[in-house]
C-alpha cells in the first residue's frame, strides 16, 4: 500500500529508473541522422536541401529525440559518445536552419538585421532552446578541448569543411575525426603549399588557439596534410572563405 510517508521514496526510484532508461534507450549509432544524410548529402558534402524540406520529417524525428535527453542522461554517456552526440546534434541543426529558411543563399543571410544566425534559439538542447554558438562555444570547445570538431562542425557553405554523410559514431570517432581531417585538408582549395607559402583555410586563423595548445599550427596540421610538409618551414597565409551555401 502506497502511503503519503512513502511517496517521496517511490518517486526517487522511478525518477532513477527513468533515467536509468534514457541512458540506455539513446540510439548511438545515430541511425535516424544517418538515414537524412545518406538521402540528402552526396559524397562532397552537397545538400539537397530543396528535397529535404520537403521531406523532413526524418530530419525533425531525430531532433525531437536528441533534444528529449536530459543533462543528466548526457553525463552517464561516455566522453566519445557525448562528443560524437554534440557534432551530430550541431550538425542537424544547422539543416534544420537551412530549411527551415530555405530557399536562402546562405546562412549568413538569416538572423536578425543585427544578430547572427549562430545566435538564433534554433536549437533544442537538453529540453531548453539554445543557440548553435552555445555548442561550439560554451560547450564543445571549453569543455573537450578537441581541435579536430573544426573538420566536422558545418556551416552549410562551400568554405567550411564538408558535410560528412554518415553520422559520427562514439566507437570510430577518433578514426572518423583523423579522416576529416585529411578530407578537409586535402582541398586545395582551402588548404594547399604554394613555394614557401602554407595557405590554410581561415579557420585556422579564427580558431588558432584550438590549433596550438601542444606545438605550432603547422605541427598540427601536418598530419592531415596532402603534400609532405613535415621538416620545411613556411610562411602561412589564409585563403579566403566562400559563404554561399553547400547546395546541390
Amino acid at each position: 500500500m502506497i502511503t503519503a510517508k512513502s511517496l517521496p521514496s517511490l518517486l526517487a526510484c522511478l525518477l532513477a529508473i527513468f533515467t536509468s532508461s534514457t541512458v540506455w534507450a539513446f540510439d548511438h549509432t545515430h541511425a535516424g541522422l544517418n538515414e537524412v544524410l545518406k538521402t540528402y548529402v552526396n559524397s562532397e558534402g552537397m545538400v539537397n536541401y530543396g528535397a529535404l524540406k520537403v521531406n523532413r520529417y526524418a530530419l525533425d524525428g531525430y531532433l525531437e529525440k536528441t533534444g528529449a535527453i536530459s543533462e543528466t542522461a548526457f553525463k552517464g554517456w561516455t566522453r566519445d559518445q557525448r562528443l560524437a552526440f554534440l557534432i551530430n546534434v550541431y550538425n542537424a541543426e544547422t539543416l534544420q536552419l537551412i530549411i527551415d529558411n530555405y530557399p536562402v543563399k546562405s546562412i549568413k543571410k538569416i538572423g536578425s538585421l543585427f544578430g547572427q544566425p549562430w545566435d538564433v534559439e534554433s536549437v533544442t538542447l537538453f529540453g531548453k532552446k539554445t543557440t548553435l554558438n552555445h555548442i561550439e562555444h560554451k560547450i564543445l570547445r571549453p569543455k573537450y578541448k578537441e581541435p579536430r570538431v573544426h573538420f566536422v562542425i558545418i556551416c552549410a557553405a562551400m568554405g567550411c569543411p564538408p558535410l560528412r554523410n554518415e553520422a559520427f559514431v562514439p566507437e570510430n570517432l577518433d578514426e572518423q575525426l583523423d579522416a576529416r581531417g585529411r578530407v578537409f585538408l586535402g582541398q586545395k582549395n582551402k588548404n594547399k603549399v604554394d613555394g614557401k607559402i602554407l595557405y590554410l583555410s581561415p579557420i585556422f586563423d579564427w580558431f588558432t588557439e584550438d590549433f596550438t595548445e601542444n606545438g605550432s599550427l603547422q605541427d598540427f596540421v601536418t598530419p592531415f596534410f596532402a603534400s609532405d610538409i613535415k621538416g620545411r618551414k613556411f610562411k602561412i597565409k589564409y585563403t579566403s572563405y566562400d559563404w554561399s551555401l553547400n547546395k546541390q
